[in-house]
């Protein structure tokens, strides 16, 4: 079958073709060994002629390993014949306590491919493909492998899905049929079964940072206005008499500033009103009684406006606000464990403007105006209800409480974002993200507990944002470049990996490639990793679904990986589209109307199933329109 070798070519070996049609079928992607004294070097099968056959040169064996590159190249004289299964298994490995099955080998049949799971997930890794290509099935089928492996128990693994459309829930709810000491907990936006438990935030978790990705900031003021906002939410959470005399000094002065300012006594007295029904204390509400010299009024009954235009008791008033005013009042600390809400963070931003003078300054109030919307549009919605303040709750009992399910320890949590809209589902996975992160810089034992970010749909959260501009960092970008040495590892999950971070995608070690066919985002994969061979280009193109092109660190040539159907699988099939539009199987089966065989589309009572087509002028009978049928009984 393998002539003499004709001639080498760079990183090629050209060999003379002696193998019939017939034995030639299945040589495509064979490994071959060139053997010479001592030197053992690997090539791989890429182009059959009808009178040579090239291979490419991969790599040697050196005392039974194989290492990538080639120090010399293979001889003219070298022995050529296939690889065997001594130097196939050191390519592709074998289960044990160190390796797990990835897949069948698709060009070795009677082989599995099993990565050491130390090279595949102590690593970032990618997983691109087209939508249907097998990604979602794939990525299941994987993680269902790592948890069936009786060899090496994961027992302390912490597997955070963050998903978008809530596609993991089946592939993984019954995980502790594989071993009952294993968990799966289901964190969600929209609670629909028992068990689901609602996505919950703890307000006093958040940083500046966090609550400017929340609100979209994109400006540095309006990091100024924010930090000055969730100060003072924490303040005027507090009861203490040190923050009541402070929050009284802080009211007194925004007053004042406005009772001197040049505004229209209607202007004055709307902003005060607005002050004290946003943050209000004993001392200052509108019901409190300011005492004069032989009467009292109430505080909103000395803002009534007289006939000349002024305030009636504008004297009164403006004795009793500098009474609490104080200049060498010192600066109030934010209280330690402070507790507050979305509602008072909002009341916070609303005195922050008036009390700072930012309502002075159109650029900085068109840029508080945009803060205040979006903070109201999350707290009259949904997304308002999962961010508590009703506890004050510390890092690390979040993320121990992440990662527990009654009481017990869950290995796999996933995170469904379904239904939240895309601005809003980038800023809950970023704040996780930060979250995570900053629990496993912080512990004493470094990268003892390693966590797993699976970014589902990932070109929605992992972009190339101006977080860098605004914060100075992206979590994203930052975890991709210190989270390896701190065990947070990002599983980047997409069909378009050209819309996602370059950075990120630079600090990625492993990838899995299914079915890609889209020019941009192949020219760009080819760009972003100089190494990856033109053989893997082509092959990502024709893939059929379910397979993929392995390569990385954690394998030692890429290899086509074909990954058995997850058991069971994610909610991640396409929709059966005939079978739905089946209108006549759902009349006769759903609402009990009988359609004959005879193809008169009559029912026994001889009405007549409108299907539009040239029989219907035909029959007799009243014709029923489908949708003008009561479709209660199946469920609309």
């Amino acid at each position: 079958m393998f002539g003499k070798i004709l001639y080498v070519s760079d990183n090629s070996v050209f060999i003379e073709n002696k193998g019939t049609s017939d034995q030639q079928g299945d040589l495509l992607n064979l490994h071959l060994i060139f053997e010479h004294g001592d030197q053992k070097v690997l090539g791989e099968i890429i182009e059959l002629k009808e009178d040579k056959i090239e291979v490419k040169l991969l790599g040697e064996y050196v005392g039974g390993k194989y290492y990538n590159g080639i120090l010399r190249k293979a001889s003219l004289n070298s022995t050529i014949r296939v690889i065997n299964t001594e130097e196939l298994l050191e390519l592709v490995g074998k289960e044990s306590n160190k390796n797990f099955v990835l897949g069948k080998s698709a060009t070795y049949k009677d082989f599995n491919v099993c990565p050491e799971i130390n090279d595949l997930f102590a690593n970032h890794m990618c997983i691109f493909g087209n939508s249907g290509s097998g990604k979602s099935c794939g990525v299941s089928r994987v993680v269902q492998n790592i948890m069936s492996n009786k060899m090496a128990l994961a027992y302390n693994a912490n597997l955070i899905f963050f998903d978008s459309f809530g596609e993991y829930k089946n592939a993984f709810k019954s995980i502790d049929a594989i071993n009952p000491y294993y968990n799966y907990k289901f964190i969600t936006s929209r609670i629909k079964d028992e068990g689901d438990v609602l996505i919950n935030i703890p307000l006093n978790l958040l940083k500046v940072d966090d609550i400017a990705i929340l609100l979209q900031a994109d400006k540095h003021s309006q990091l100024t206005i924010i930090d000055r906002a969730i100060k003072y939410a924490k303040i005027f959470a507090s009861d203490s008499p040190e923050a009541i005399k402070y929050k009284n000094n802080i009211i007194a002065n925004a007053l004042i500033t406005i009772l001197y300012s040049q505004s229209t006594t209607r202007q004055k007295k709307d902003d005060i009103f607005l002050i004290i029904d946003t943050c209000h204390t004993d001392e200052f509400n509108f019901d409190t009684v300011i005492p004069g010299l032989g009467y009292s009024r109430s505080f909103s009954e000395c803002f009534a406006i007289d006939s000349r235009g002024q305030f009636g008791e504008e004297v009164l008033i403006t004795e009793y606000i500098l009474k609490f005013i104080n200049e060498e009042i010192e600066e109030l600390r934010e209280p330690e464990n402070a507790v507050y809400t979305l509602n008072d963070l909002a009341n916070a931003l609303e005195f922050t403007l008036i009390s700072e003078g930012f309502n002075q300054n159109k650029n900085m109030h068109d840029d508080a105006q945009l803060l205040k919307v979006r903070l109201n549009t999350i707290l009259h919605n949904d997304l308002g209800l999962l961010f508590t303040g009703n506890s004050f709750v510390s890092p690390s009992e979040f993320v121990t409480n992440l990662v527990s399910k009654n009481g017990k320890k869950a290995q796999i949590i996933n995170v469904n974002l379904e239904g939240i809209d895309d601005a809003y589902a980038k800023a809950l996975v970023k704040i996780f993200s930060r979250l995570v992160f900053d629990f496993a810089k912080d512990n004493a034992s470094r990268a003892t507990v390693p966590f797993h970010l699976f970014l589902e749909e990932a070109h929605r959260y992992v972009q190339q944002d101006n977080d860098v501009f605004l914060l100075g960092y992206n979590i994203f970008e930052r975890v991709a470049k210190e989270g390896r040495k701190y065990g947070v590892i990002l599983d980047i999950i997409s069909q378009r990996p050209v819309e996602i971070s370059d950075t990120v995608i630079a600090q990625c070690s492993n990838f899995l490639i299914f079915k890609m066919t889209h020019p941009k985002d192949i020219k760009y994969i080819e760009e972003m990793l100089p190494n990856i061979s033109q053989d893997v280009i082509e092959k990502m193109k024709i893939l059929q679904p379910g397979t993929c092109v392995a390569f990385g660190t954690a394998f030692k040539i890429p290899m086509i990986c074909k990954l058995d159907m997850p058991d069971p699988r994610p909610f991640s099939a396409s929709c059966d589209v005939s079978g739905y539009w089946d209108t006549r199987k759902s009349i006769t089966e759903d609402l009990g109307y009988k359609i004959p065989d005879n193809n008169q589309n009559t029912t026994s009572s001889g009405d007549v199933i409108a299907d539009g087509g040239a029989n219907s002028g035909s029959q007799t009978g009243r014709f029923i329109d489908p949708n003008s049928l009561n479709y209660s009984k199946t469920g609309f």
